[in-house]
């Protein structure tokens, strides 16, 4: 047993730079699922710097010097955080706090139309579904129960927002501004026998920019795209609607299938099995239409090559392990692995270069 062992590390880690590479892997995981929480500003601070860096390249091929690329670049970032704060946030919030006091009248319409099962459908008894309905009025006290303790510590969450809200930008700029000064300083620590590294991020850098830079500029596409024909025709919460499903492309294939029951159920609840809600739906599935066979192509052609199952089952992992973030990151993260499969020296080429010429 241990002569196996002593050969498969012969095999994968006789090369100096598959340690390094390994070490760099184990490292930078433990670092996030130690001090993830902690350095949770300076994580979020550096994917926002990351993203914001392909509008400063484009504005420095125009021969526009860096530090002014980086603050319209800044500006532009700035701008869009003021405009979701003061714009979208208190709309969302004013529709949201509509749907608490409709709910009820939701609520009562859904049990109206349960207890109108058994005459339809003799199958199931009264009492039955009598007793379904109250384990499901149970379920809502607690779900209650629990909102009511998560706004209690709501004025720890609103400290923790405005320290993003200063720190955060600050990182962002600085990060920009001193990118150079940053890089220079991080590879001073590095050994410079890292070829094997070097190739792994330059494969992942190119297909992550432009994955993250995409995924932000689809969420906003879908989103607008969905919220022009629902708020067209009147719909309620619209908004909130159009938000969640423009989030919804951040979880591929299982984003899209949650987020239309919501709308579905809204639709119905509003105008019934009538033409509106049938043009709703169309207009719906019409935006998930485009999304998936024009957009998507559009965005990441080449970017992504992984099948589905893989890409679900590194949401699953990722999810599980980093929550939102995890959610978001699962694709450049599993890019990450596949990059790192590809480098990786196989059995077989250890083979070949233990052969001579």
């Amino acid at each position: 047993m241990i002569e196996m062992l002593q050969a498969w590390y012969q095999k994968h880690f006789s090369n100096p730079q598959v340690v390094i590479l390994a070490l760099f892997l184990i490292i930078g995981a433990a670092v996030i699922l130690i001090w993830g929480n902690l350095l949770a500003p300076v994580l979020a601070s550096l994917v926002i710097a990351y993203v914001l860096e392909g509008m400063v390249k484009h504005l420095c091929r125009f021969g526009m010097p860096r530090l002014v690329a980086v603050i319209i670049s800044f500006m532009v970032f700035i701008t869009s955080v003021a405009l979701m704060l003061f714009g979208l946030v208190p709309l969302v919030s004013k529709q949201l706090s509509q749907f608490v006091q409709e709910f009820p009248l939701i609520l009562n319409k859904v049990q109206q139309l349960i207890m109108a099962i058994p005459e339809k459908y003799p199958v199931f008894p009264e009492s039955q579904i009598k007793e379904m309905l109250s384990s499901f009025n149970a379920e809502l006290v607690n779900v209650g129960q629990k909102i009511v303790s998560l706004s209690l510590g709501s004025v720890v969450n609103v400290f923790t927002l405005l320290v993003f809200m200063v720190v955060v930008p600050l990182l962002v700029f600085f990060l920009l501004k001193d990118k150079e000064q940053i890089i220079y300083w991080f590879t001073r620590f590095l050994p410079q026998d890292s070829d094997l590294s070097s190739q792994v991020w330059r494969d992942v850098d190119s297909k992550m920019a432009k994955y993250i830079r995409g995924k932000m500029l689809e969420i906003v596409i879908v989103g607008v795209a969905t919220f022009i024909p629902l708020a067209a025709m009147g719909m309620n919460y619209a908004a909130t609607l159009s938000l969640f499903v423009g989030l919804s492309v951040i979880i591929p294939y299982v984003g899209a299938v949650a987020v239309t029951i919501p709308v579905a159920m809204i639709a119905w609840f509003q105008w019934g099995a009538g033409p509106d809600f049938v043009y709703v739906m169309i207009a719906y599935l019409v935006v998930q239409f485009l999304d998936g066979n024009v957009l998507v192509p559009l965005l990441y052609s080449e970017v992504v090559n992984m099948h589905p199952a893989a890409i679900i089952i590194a949401v699953l992992v990722f999810g599980g392990l980093w929550g939102v973030w995890g959610v978001f990151f699962a694709i450049p993260l599993a890019t990450l692995v596949q990059a790192v499969i590809n480098a990786w020296p196989s059995v077989k080429q250890a083979t070949e270069e233990e052969i001579p010429a």
